[in-house]
């Protein structure tokens, strides 16, 4: 669990982390650099959810040594069944990381949504839809391990 006191936005007590595959901890359907030893250190802290569409048809192959549950997503309305995955957990202990609009819904469902800009682009719904937005996945789970990052961008 990570806990996080934000002096005027509140308490965070994160217990899980979903994140999107493609655009977000991959490009192009390939794992990003440094993604897989940042997601295995929070696995430390966090259950580790990944959810895909499998666009490349890696994201097994990719995420095999990475401490985490991966789960594909069959139906044509993607960003529903992220945010019935994450009503499932319990959203006020999950925190989203995601780039794309069908990650909308659960970025602001959480209790923190963490946006992505990578090199496959970011839609515009998503920058709207999350609480912050990182440069990179590396800098979105850095945040995460050094939670006064995060206290410094939300506090009011």
């Amino acid at each position: 669990m990570i806990t996080i006191n934000v002096p005027g936005w509140g308490t965070l007590q994160l217990e899980n982390i979903v994140l999107d595959f493609n655009g977000t901890m991959a490009e192009d359907g390939r794992l990003i650099e440094g993604v897989e030893e940042l997601l295995n250190q929070l696995a430390e802290l966090l259950n580790v959810y990944v959810l895909t569409a499998d666009t490349f048809g890696t994201s097994q192959e990719a995420c095999r040594n990475i401490k985490c549950k991966l789960y594909t997503l069959s139906g044509s309305l993607t960003g529903q069944e992220k945010l019935h995955f994450v009503q499932q957990l319990g959203t006020d202990k999950t925190v989203a990381v995601g780039n794309g609009n069908n990650d909308c819904h659960m970025l602001q469902a959480c209790a923190l949504g963490i946006v992505v800009m990578g090199r496959e682009g970011t839609a515009c719904k998503a920058i709207q839809s999350g609480d912050i937005l990182a440069r990179s996945i590396n800098d979105a789970l850095e945040l995460l391990l050094n939670s006064k990052r995060i206290v410094a961008s939300l506090r009011l």
